[in-house]
């Protein structure tokens, strides 16, 4: 009994010390995006000063409204060819390729980001594609497709082929069979592979510096090309709105699975 108790005890101060070390930066971030002085030690008194001052900041706003744009069809296109990759992976009977393709798949996931925004940079000005938009774009679905495709194998794993094959002789069309049978149970591992593509394209630096052109930044290398004069606050208010904003995104997310989990329980009468 005493065992027990000391070892949940202990469970709990590891958990509290864990989440500690996690989140106490985020909240003074988000705590002195309201400081009304620069200092990021001294309290000078409650202000909106400094996201009044990022909504004022035509520079600030255009490399957000890129990130958003980037990080949103990286993860959408990404995420249909990761999934189609997945299925066709899946579908190779020999173990011996499947692993072969699985190892080409994940040497992007461990490979240095340094390496792959020269080698990216490289290609485009030898197939000459200028650095810009376009470019960047294609860097963050490339990086992006390996995740996808982890995210959505071990789903197809679970899957039971059978289902899929007695739809087909029921008479319905494989498309239609696809999107009733299949699609279903592997959405777990597509949303959970949207979210992680959608947050690494936001959070990339290295890939994008190598891979944009004059004049089209996101929020990391605008930061970093600003911070040389100082550190500004209304980097904490822009950091602060960010973190709600997927906070709320995964909050409701996960509302949503956990309903349909509960709408599919068939309780006996």
């Amino acid at each position: 009994m005493k065992k027990t108790f000391f070892k949940k005890f202990f469970e709990n101060i590891y958990l509290f010390l864990m989440f500690l070390f996690l989140y106490c930066p985020i909240a003074i971030l988000m705590i002195f995006s309201f400081n009304n002085i620069k200092s990021t030690s001294n309290w000078g008194g409650f202000s909106t000063k400094w996201y009044a001052q990022m909504f004022s900041d035509d520079a600030l706003l255009e490399a957000f409204a890129n990130t958003i744009t980037i990080a949103l069809l990286a993860s959408v296109i990404s995420c249909i060819i990761g999934t189609a990759a997945a299925i066709g992976i899946q579908g190779y009977r020999s173990k011996r390729l499947k692993g072969v393709i699985n190892a080409v798949t994940n040497l992007p996931m461990v490979s240095s980001e340094l390496v792959m925004g020269v080698s990216m940079m490289m290609m485009f000005l030898t197939v000459n594609i200028p650095l810009g938009y376009f470019t960047l774009l294609l860097s963050h679905i490339t990086f992006c497709i390996p995740y996808i495709i982890v995210s959505v194998l071990p789903k197809l794993v679970q899957l039971d082929t059978g289902i899929y094959e007695a739809a087909l002789d029921l008479g319905a069309k494989p498309l239609y069979a696809f999107r009733k049978v299949v699609l279903p149970e592997i959405q777990p591992g597509i949303i959970s592979g949207l979210l992680i593509a959608f947050t690494l394209s936001i959070d990339d630096f290295v890939i994008s510096f190598f891979t944009t052109g004059n004049g089209v930044n996101n929020l990391s290398i605008y930061i970093y090309s600003s911070i040389k004069r100082g550190v500004n606050p209304m980097y904490n208010a822009l950091s602060t709105i960010m973190f709600v904003l997927i906070a709320v995104l995964l909050f409701v997310i996960n509302r949503r699975s956990s309903s349909k989990d509960n709408s599919s329980v068939i309780i006996p009468g």
